[in-house]
């Protein structure tokens, strides 16, 4: 079966925005940001929506904004980190469209997020320093994810190549897909 979006996953800060925008220029697709287009519906970033409203209330919003975006074509999604964790988003993700899972280490992650308040489940230890306490929980999330991420139809390690390269990885392994 021909699918017609491409659902890019992983931890945080994998690059799913990145890769995700370029594959869509290559396949002359359009590209949304899950957690941006959360942002513009509400108003609010997304570290003042778990603040406010905590984050089941996210969550849900999440899920709902996945619907919408399921029914396009044509189009490369960037998943917020910890859409994955929920059953029935795999579910959507997996009945309308290719699901890839960016694939990198703790220290990657780490390197990527050590400097950004704007991640709302590191903010406070980013602020406070504590790069120990960052790594370990880094560690522990991306453990108690990775079987989720696993269920993805293509994983790619990003941290074995290049960008390019990747990208070229990443649109041959899609030929039998879309």
């Amino acid at each position: 079966m021909q699918k017609k979006i491409i659902y890019m996953t992983g931890f945080m800060a994998s690059g799913k925005s990145t890769y995700g925008r370029i594959l869509a220029n290559v396949l002359g697709w359009e590209f949304v940001d899950l957690d941006k287009l959360i942002v513009e519906k509400e108003g609010k970033e997304i570290v003042d929506i778990f603040k406010e409203k905590g984050e089941e209330y996210f969550r849900k919003l999440e899920t709902r904004t996945l619907e919408e975006v399921s029914k396009k074509e044509n189009y490369v999604v960037a998943l917020g980190g910890g859409v994955f964790t929920n059953q029935k988003n795999v579910e959507i993700c997996k009945e309308t469209g290719v699901t890839i899972y960016l694939k990198c280490s703790v220290n990657t992650i780490f390197h990527r997020i050590k400097r950004k308040t704007t991640r709302p489940l590191f903010r406070d230890l980013i602020m406070q320093g504590k790069n120990r306490e960052i790594r370990e929980k880094i560690q522990k999330m991306m453990s108690e994810r990775e079987h989720f991420y696993e269920q993805a139809d293509l994983i790619v390690n990003t941290d074995k190549r290049g960008l390019g390269r990747t990208i070229d990885f990443i649109n041959y392994k899609l030929k039998k897909f879309i």
